[in-house]
């Protein structure tokens, strides 16, 4: 920051988890259900229903913990978080507050050419509360319970993170760990993930600075733009002479701005105390190592075994493993084939139509087999890299196989050396003055005799036999 202003930065990251039924329920977790048709008594909050463990979403805490490089708490306590709203039926929120089920454990991310380590303080587990909606009448207040009882798996950072950039990143790198376990979704445009953000600015050497808290932002970009703007906004207040409010704060996207939501004090009372309807969670070690022993390859090994097995870049390997899908994708196609090639197809141009159509790797048009095939007839000279991309855009258009499409577009290359020698000498002919300068010296021309070769061919000259054959002719 400008006159040595520093920004410190902690983060809650809200997951939720990959389960068919609720926390403490049967109920089914469905996105876009109607509402209140996936409530059990006990969502509800029904008097004498007693709620009971989902072990599945104990496992999937677990795993999310070890995929954190976390401590595992064998005992872990169940809390009541007291507090009133209309979507909360109960009352309370069953958290979890002095004994986690995880502990301190820590992330890398990676910064341009730089890695930073960024703590993790804890994950716990809790149920989500149910949802208020505005939109039929806005004097009247519709609650919808199907969220109710969801579980959710808060991640909290330390506030080791100094830039809109590094928040985005560990954000990134927690969710994409996640996806990998297969414990989150991920999907922060359905709320299955997003993120409280804490932000304090102060000057070089100081102590920390009072935090706002900026709640509930569900995408990458919302994360960075309120956190610049927040930023801009305690520096202004110091410098004008005012103090810095602790207090809970909404960004609001169509301004570009946060606003106050409410004052939150250092000690809000909460009155958490022990669940009496859930006993201590214990865990067996065995039973933990046995997790452990099941995880899959995460994205920080993933990535070190392609830039290994592969010999790719830091960063294209960066970018395959970014997501667990994509690096399968990834190695179906590169399997037996020219690594070179299946990194350029599927991070440059299949990543390019995904992202004209909006698309994610599950859904792309083209499956990894079709887009093998593809790669093997340009390894086989059949077709130019040129015409590769014509074919590949009808592959996304259409049902057809790549040789059938090849055939139908009459895009086999020209490999024959005659043939090829026949266009050469035509275009040599046609162009005396060009031959002669070339002869003299401007040897930057043979891009204008390939050039009006491909031009006679059609663009189906094979390019590096074009090239050799060009370059021997008027050498000589």
């Amino acid at each position: 920051m400008s006159n040595n202003w520093q920004t410190v930065i902690g983060i809650e990251i809200h997951a939720q988890v990959n389960s068919k039924s609720k926390l403490f329920s049967s109920s089914s977790t469905g996105f876009g259900s109607a509402p209140n048709t996936q409530v059990s008594l006990v969502d509800a909050a029904m008097p004498g229903m007693l709620p009971v463990i989902n072990k599945f979403c104990i496992e999937q805490a677990v795993k999310s913990g070890l995929g954190l490089n976390a401590k595992i708490n064998s005992k872990s306590i169940f809390d009541r978080k007291n507090y009133f709203y209309q979507d909360l039926p109960q009352g309370y929120q069953i958290s979890q507050f002095k004994d986690p089920i995880v502990g301190e454990g820590s992330i890398e991310i990676d910064l341009g050419d730089e890695k930073k380590v960024i703590g993790i303080e804890r994950l716990h587990l809790e149920q989500d509360a149910g949802k208020s909606l505005h939109d039929q009448d806005p004097n009247l207040t519709f609650v919808d319970l199907n969220r109710s009882g969801i579980a959710l798996m808060e991640i909290v950072s330390k506030p080791d993170m100094a830039s809109p950039e590094e928040a985005v990143a560990y954000v990134k790198k927690v969710r994409t760990i996640l996806r990998y376990l297969d414990t989150c979704d991920g999907n922060m445009e359905q709320g299955s993930l997003r993120a409280d953000v804490n932000i304090s600015v102060r000057k070089e050497g100081d102590e920390l600075g009072t935090r706002c808290e900026i709640k509930n932002l569900n995408s990458f970009k919302h994360i960075n733009a309120a956190i610049n703007f927040e930023v801009d906004r305690q520096i202004k207040v110091i410098e004008g002479g005012d103090k810095i409010k602790q207090e809970t704060r909404l960004y609001d996207v169509t301004l570009d701005k946060t606003r106050s939501m409410r004052s939150k004090e250092d000690a809000h009372d909460y009155r958490y105390f022990p669940d009496p309807d859930l006993l201590p969670l214990k865990l067996n070690q065995s039973w933990i190592d046995d997790l452990k022993k099941d995880l899959p390859e995460l994205p920080d090994e993933k990535k070190a075994r392609f830039v290994e097995q592969y010999k790719i870049s830091d960063y294209d390997a960066e970018v395959l493993t970014s997501d667990r899908l994509t690096s399968e994708y990834f190695e179906k196609v590169a399997k037996n084939r020219n690594v070179k090639l299946a990194v350029s197809w599927v991070a440059s141009e299949l990543f390019a139509i995904l992202n004209k159509l909006n698309l994610t790797i599950e859904k792309s048009p083209v499956n990894s087999d079709q887009l093998g095939d593809l790669i093997d007839e340009i390894e086989n000279g059949i077709i130019s890299n040129r015409a590769a991309k014509e074919v590949f855009e009808e592959m996304c258009e259409s049902s057809k196989s790549v040789k059938e499409i090849i055939n139908d577009k009459g895009l086999v290359q020209i490999s024959d050396t005659t043939e090829i020698e026949k266009f050469i000498d035509q275009v040599l002919i046609e162009n005396p003055d060009n031959v002669q300068k070339y002869k003299e010296g401007k040897t930057k021309l043979l891009g204008f005799f390939i050039g009006e070769v491909m031009k006679a061919t059609k663009g189906k000259a094979n390019p590096g036999l074009l090239n050799q054959i060009v370059k021997k002719k008027l050498d000589n």
